[in-house]
């Protein structure tokens, strides 16, 4: 691959990148989306690469690869929650994605979007240089496919099942995407993690936004004490998930870097992930309020939703 080949395909990179982005200004207005926003794709981005950086000396592949794997794999991060499909939900209850179906959708659109780039290239007689491979639409879903995530009854928390897989192996790129994509504990530490689960708490729960912008909530307990009553269960139910979920990723972890180059094992495990260890585990459980009587107002408090709602 030459490195004009190169520079047309970081360009074609580009032009996705910013239909991806524009999409999903719109997404987050019509869907009401407060976790899944540029926000979080940019995050996602700015810790797959980190991870990259790590892993990449190790990999025996040329430079010319190493540089495309690095453009397929801003492609994921930007773009892998490009769409959210709700299924329909009764008034008062968290609204739910079923599994894989926005994933899916996600890709469908990428590839739109891929499509038409390709037919500009071409229509512009640039040759095949700068065009998507086939092998490239193959890694790109395969990476975004690796994003879903299953629930695990016995660990109480969600995992996603690509990174188990026995029968054949998958792309470097995917396992990257997917540890970065679920690691905000490991890589940020446990402010950005309380505060990821209090984005996605207003997302699933939008219902709940009005009542606090209309400064309703003080007088919940006594106008519509059922209300108060759903809220604050759904609410416990986000806490003890926060909880769950931490202790899920710190057990899981080892057996998910176990596939990368062992070398880069000890730097992810030290430099990368650094905040996941027993001690901020047992600092989130000791911080997050899981008790069965814990008041509304406290839980409010500890979520920080009148701050994040705007």
């Amino acid at each position: 691959m030459s490195k004009n080949s190169n520079s047309s395909f970081a360009d074609s990179v580009d032009r996705l990148n910013n239909l991806v982005m524009l999409q999903m200004k719109r997404e987050v207005i019509r869907n009401k989306l407060y976790y899944h926003t540029e926000s979080h794709l940019i995050t996602v981005q700015k810790n797959s690469q980190l991870i990259f950086s790590v892993v990449r000396p190790y990999l025996p592949i040329d430079i010319e690869a190493i540089h495309r794997m690095a453009l397929l794999l801003d492609v994921c991060a930007v773009a892998h929650d490009l769409v959210q499909i709700f299924t329909p939900n009764q008034p008062h209850t968290s609204r739910q994605r079923e599994l894989g179906v926005s994933e899916r959708a996600t890709i469908k659109q990428l590839f739109s979007y891929i499509e038409s780039i390709n037919y500009e290239i071409l229509k512009e007689s640039l040759g095949s240089e700068g065009v998507f491979t086939s092998l490239d639409l193959a890694i790109i879903e395969e990476a975004i496919i690796g994003t879903i995530c299953n629930y695990d009854h016995g660990d109480g928390a969600i995992y996603q099942p690509l990174l188990y897989r026995q029968n054949s192996p998958i792309s470097v790129v995917s396992y990257i995407l997917a540890l970065a994509d679920i690691g905000s504990l490991g890589i940020e530490g446990t402010a950005a993690y309380n505060r990821e689960g209090s984005l996605l708490f207003l997302e699933e729960n939008p219902d709940v936004i009005s009542i606090i912008q209309n400064e309703n909530m003080g007088n919940l307990h006594k106008e519509n004490p059922q209300l108060y009553e759903n809220i604050r269960q759904r609410l416990l139910a986000r806490a003890r998930f926060q909880v769950n979920f931490a202790k899920s990723r710190l057990n899981r972890l080892p057996r998910e870097l176990s596939v990368l180059p062992t070398e880069a094992i000890p730097v992810l495990t030290k430099d990368v992930f650094k905040h996941l260890n027993q001690e901020n585990i047992e600092k989130i459980v000791a911080s997050t309020p899981t008790n069965p009587d814990t008041s509304l107002e406290s839980l409010i408090k500890f979520f920080e939703l009148e701050t994040l709602i705007r």
